[in-house]
């Protein structure tokens, strides 16, 4: 049937277009394991973690990822994508034998680098922007480099484990942590610790795929114009009625297993 739909298309084939698109010149997937992330925590967690005689690590999530892409000198047409990410970390903190655990969030960092290929150019672009959008820009048009742009694409960690510890030396105290990421705690995190402060080092996983987009203008053919096919249906049932059309989630019951378990993707995947 597949073949029978690909030569029909070949047969509609209308034109060839030229368009502007993000070409991905290249790429790569990383599988990380951080172990003992320092993580920052705001007064009153602090002191919960001063008296703690155990921590459990609960949940993970990424808050957000800075990206900074600069050329490398010495191998044209590479690029340095600087690669660092925020986790909001939930824990469980223990301060009592036989005692109901106290809930505390923290922040934790990690930073990467790598290098892609991006391919050269040095061409400067301006657009045209909407009348209504004059008011707020002083210039009749956008100016943007032909910089490549670094995309980066996660899951959610792998929560692993947490430990209490001691603030080993002065260099594991950061100096700055965004206002944009201490927002989801609802304040100032304790970024300076002395020495043999009790602090709680979390270790998660994570997969990431990195890519290196360049926008260039590329041929392709036109067999038609995409007009949907379904109707829309309105969703006007009852909640039972919905929820009787969803069929049974008998993977969550009885998970399948793995169709070739050593296949692992790292930067270089695996055959």
């Amino acid at each position: 049937m597949a073949d029978n739909n690909t030569t029909a298309a070949a047969n509609n084939f209308r034109e060839a277009v030229c368009v502007d698109a993000g070409r991905v010149y290249d790429s790569c997937c990383d599988r990380d394991c951080l172990e003992d992330l320092r993580c920052f925590f705001l007064p009153e967690d602090q002191e919960t973690i001063n008296n703690a005689i155990s921590a459990r690590l609960r949940s993970a999530e990424i808050l957000n990822v800075y990206i900074d892409v600069e050329p490398v000198n010495f191998n044209k047409g590479y690029y340095s994508c600087d690669i660092t990410f925020f986790f909001l970390l939930d824990f469980d903190v223990f301060t009592e034998p036989f005692a109901d655990p106290t809930g505390i969030t923290g922040i934790s960092s990690f930073n990467k680098k790598v290098i892609l290929f991006g391919s050269e150019g040095n061409v400067r672009s301006f657009s045209s922007i909407p009348a209504e959008a004059e008011d707020s820009v002083s210039r009749n048009s956008i100016q943007s480099s032909n910089m490549p742009k670094c995309v980066v694409r996660t899951v959610e960690p792998v929560v692993l484990s947490a430990r209490l510890g001691e603030i080993r030396d002065c260099y594991e105290n950061v100096r700055y942590i965004p206002e944009s990421i201490t927002k989801a705690l609802g304040g100032n995190v304790v970024t300076q610790l002395e020495e043999g402060t009790p602090t709680i080092y979390a270790s998660i996983g994570l997969f990431s795929i990195i890519q290196l987009i360049r926008n260039v203008q590329m041929l392709i053919p036109v067999y038609d114009f995409c007009i949907p096919e379904k109707q829309c249906e309105d969703t006007t049932d009852q909640p039972c009625d919905t929820f009787s059309r969803i069929a049974f989630p008998t993977d969550d019951f009885f998970p399948p297993r793995p169709s070739n378990p050593d296949n692992n993707c790292g930067c270089g995947c695996a055959d």
